[in-house]
């Protein structure tokens, strides 16, 4: 009994030192085994270490936003909420940012920088240069009026348009210069972006991957903040990946500076098994809590689970 009784008294006393520490544990530091920025339910079990928010910068998230579903703020307040430490960036997709009222743009990307995420712009501008043949002016305008509303980063997307590489290169400079963080999109795949199907896109032919690797090489000279990996032609509608694209790619291109696009399940989790927990991915929103699983090292698949790992120094 005396015994037991000594055992008692330690248990309740590591408890107490234990609740005791907890609140410390909201401070921004590094997501180790027992280490998380914000007090989660499980705090002793054990997962991969992780750089956590403000100061992430490898293994980033950034999320699709208003696209194919029309993601509200109140929905946006409530994900990042819940799930906020495991998203670095939100993306407007598809030109949608531009059929929203003004003061409700505004609100929407208040809330993503409330909860410490970047918002993107997603690719639009490659519908201004189409329509506008280039038009500095109203680049100009168009650059000036997203910085205004609080964007942070600008996509610089190709895709669909024929451009010379030292033009695409000043519009990185031109982007910069407007206080945006410039981000190109390159690919091998002519006419990506849109949705295509297999069958448009094999008869439309593929590029080098040398082609993108010094497209890319040429976009972080001239100050390019990160570059995207357009999936198209790559992991997203071929008949079989490309996986040597993607090794030629992460071979030759800084790893923090690469951003893979990876909105299907098997495609992020071919990348991190690849990669590591580090790979730098865009995802859909409802897919955030999945990918943050594979990275932590928690949960997966097959041939992923409990085989995330990572080593903190």
């Amino acid at each position: 009994m005396a015994m037991l009784s000594k055992s008692l008294a330690l248990h309740r006393a590591t408890h107490q030192l234990t609740s005791a520490a907890r609140p410390l544990s909201t401070s921004s530091r590094r997501l180790g085994p027992n280490v998380y920025s914000s007090p989660v339910a499980f705090p002793f079990l054990p997962a991969n270490a992780l750089d956590s928010k403000p100061d992430r910068k490898k293994g980033l998230t950034e999320i699709r936003g208003p696209y194919y579903f029309p993601v509200t703020r109140t929905y946006l307040d409530e994900l990042l909420s819940d799930w906020g430490e495991y998203v670095d960036g939100i993306k407007f997709a598809g030109g949608s940012f531009s059929l929203m009222p003004e003061e409700r743009l505004r609100d929407l990307i208040n809330i993503a920088h409330k909860h410490n995420c970047y918002v993107s712009t997603g690719g639009y501008v490659e519908r201004i240069l189409a329509a506008s043949g280039g038009d500095k002016d109203l680049v100009s305008k168009y650059l000036t009026k997203c910085k205004d509303v609080g964007f942070d980063v600008l996509e610089l997307s190709s895709g669909f348009l024929s451009i010379p590489t030292e033009d695409w290169a000043s519009l990185v400079e031109f982007t910069a210069a407007h206080g945006l963080k410039p981000k190109p999109e390159v690919g091998i795949q002519w006419g990506a972006g849109g949705d295509a199907s297999v069958e448009e896109l094999e008869s439309a032919g593929t590029r080098d991957p040398k082609w993108l690797i010094d497209r890319a090489n040429t976009f972080l000279q001239a100050g390019a903040h990160m570059i995207m990996i357009e999936s198209e032609g790559i992991t997203e509608n071929v008949k079989a990946w490309r996986t040597d694209v993607i090794s030629a790619i992460t071979s030759s291109l800084p790893r923090d500076k690469i951003m893979f696009e990876a909105a299907d399940p098997e495609v992020f989790a071919y990348h991190i098994q690849n990669q590591g927990a580090h790979a730098n991915l865009f995802v859909d929103h409802s897919q955030i809590v999945q990918l943050a699983c594979l990275r932590r090292g928690i949960w997966g698949t097959g041939s992923t689970f409990g085989r995330i790992v990572t080593f903190d120094k």
